[in-house]
Parts: structure tokens; sequence; C-alpha cells
């Protein structure tokens, strides 16, 4: 989890990044806290395209699949 923090910005942007951040990891699923509703169903949209670019960071395919909930952006 602690490389998906430090490289979670630059993978995601800017903007995904303020309202969204990395809350655990297990079992190749990648829990993200996200900042309110909108954004929760926004970023069901392009999980698909976070898992990759998430995994493409990692030099891996250390993440299957993303689950978002609305939790704490610290």
């Amino acid at each position: 989890i602690a490389r998906v923090f430090q490289l979670w910005e630059r993978a995601v942007g800017e903007v995904i990044a303020a309202n969204a951040r990395p809350a655990a990891f297990k079992d190749k699923i990648l829990l993200v806290h996200v900042s309110s509703s909108p954004w929760l169903h926004q970023l069901q949209f392009l999980k698909e395209d976070i898992i990759k670019k998430v995994n493409a960071a990692l030099k891996d395919e250390s993440i299957e699949d993303i689950k978002f909930k609305i939790g704490p952006i610290d």
C-alpha cells in the first residue's frame, strides 16, 4: 500500500487524487476512500482505467479490483 500512496497522484491525476485516496489493500483489491457520492459514482465509470494506470505505475498487476467508499481524504 505504501507504493500505491507514493504514486497515486501521478497515476490518477491531481483532480482525482484531491477527491480520492487509497485506504487499504488486501487480496489484490484496493479500497479507495472518496470525498462524496458524486465522486464515488464518477469513479465507478473510471475504475478499469484507474486499475490500468496504477498497475502500470507499479510495473506489475498487483491490483485486480477497486472498491470505492465514502471516507476521509487525508
